[in-house]
C-alpha cells in the first residue's frame, strides 16, 4: 500500500467511533453472563444492593440502571417495597416471541409470510424427529394423539390438543434454534387459530378441517415409529400447507397487525 493510500484510509479509520459501554451496561453484561451460565437460577434472589454496590464497585443509581436493562430484558423482576429486591427470571422465548410479533407487525407482514415461515421450521423437524426418535418420544406423540381423539367434537379444546402436538413435533427433534424460532412464530399462528374457531367453530368445515388435521398427526406418528425421514417430513407439510389454506380462506384478517393490532 502506498504512503497515499495510507493517509486515505487512515484518518477514515481512526476516525470511527467507539462505543465506550457504560458502567451500568457493564454491570448488566456481568449478572446477565452469570444467569445465562445458571451461575444464577430462575427464582433466586439477587445479593442486597449494597453488597452488589460494593462487589461491582458503582453506586446505586447505576446498579439500579443496570437492573432496569436487565428487567427490560426479563431476566429479572424487581418486587418493590420492604421486602422487595431483585429475583432471577430463566430466559424464555415469551419476551423474544411478543418483540418478534412487534417487528412483524411493523413490517407489515402477512399471515400468509407467517405460515410459509411455519412450514419452513416444523416440515423439517418433523424429518428430524423421525430419524432420531426414541421409544419414550413415540409414546408421548401416541400419548398426545389419544387425547386430541377424545376432544374431537369440542372445537375449543380439540384446537388446544392440535396446537400442542404441533409443538410436541418441533420439541422432540431436539434441535434448540428450531425450538426458540417455532416458538416466536406459534405465539402468532396460535393466535389466528383461535380466531377461526370463534368464527366457525362447529360448521362442516371446521369439522371436515380438524377430522383431516387428526388423520394426519395419526399418521405422522406411524412414520416416525417406522423412521420415515422423508415420507414424515412429506406429509406434516402438506398438513401444514392444507392448515394455511384452511386459515387463509374467508379470512378478514390478513396481517399479523390485523390479527394482533
Amino acid at each position: 500500500m502506498t504512503e497515499g493510500a495510507e493517509s486515505r484510509t487512515g484518518p477514515r479509520t481512526l476516525g470511527r467511533r467507539v462505543h465506550v459501554p457504560k458502567m451500568a451496561e457493564l454491570v448488566a453484561a456481568q449478572l446477565r453472563r452469570k444467569i445465562v451460565r445458571g451461575e444464577l437460577t430462575g427464582g433466586q434472589a439477587l445479593p442486597a444492593e449494597t453488597v452488589l454496590m460494593e462487589e461491582f464497585s458503582v453506586s446505586r443509581p447505576t446498579l439500579r440502571e443496570a437492573f432496569r436493562v436487565l428487567e427490560s430484558e426479563a431476566l429479572i423482576s424487581i418486587r418493590r417495597g420492604a421486602r422487595g429486591g431483585a429475583r432471577v427470571q430463566v430466559p424464555r422465548g415469551e419476551a423474544a416471541a411478543r418483540y418478534a410479533g412487534l417487528v412483524l407487525e411493523y413490517r407489515g407482514t402477512t399471515l400468509q409470510d407467517l405460515y410459509q415461515a411455519r412450514n419452513l421450521i416444523e416440515a423439517p423437524c418433523a424429518g428430524l424427529l423421525a430419524q432420531g426418535a426414541t421409544v419414550a418420544d413415540v409414546d408421548k406423540l401416541r400419548a398426545a394423539v389419544r387425547e386430541a381423539e377424545m376432544l374431537i367434537d369440542d372445537p375449543p379444546a380439540f384446537i388446544r390438543a392440535h396446537m400442542q402436538f404441533h409443538a410436541l413435533v418441533v420439541d422432540l427433534s431436539g434441535n434448540e434454534t428450531m425450538r426458540v424460532l417455532n416458538g416466536m412464530v406459534r405465539h402468532i399462528i396460535d393466535q389466528a387459530n383461535w380466531s377461526h374457531v370463534d368464527l366457525d367453530a362447529g360448521s362442516p368445515a371446521n369439522v371436515d378441517a380438524n377430522r383431516a388435521g387428526f388423520r394426519a398427526h395419526v399418521r405422522l406418528v406411524e412414520l416416525v415409529a417406522a423412521q420415515e425421514v422423508k415420507a414424515a417430513e412429506e406429509l406434516w407439510l402438506s398438513h401444514l400447507q392444507a392448515a394455511g389454506m384452511y386459515l387463509l380462506q374467508n379470512q378478514s384478517m390478513t396481517t399479523v397487525l390485523d390479527l394482533l393490532g
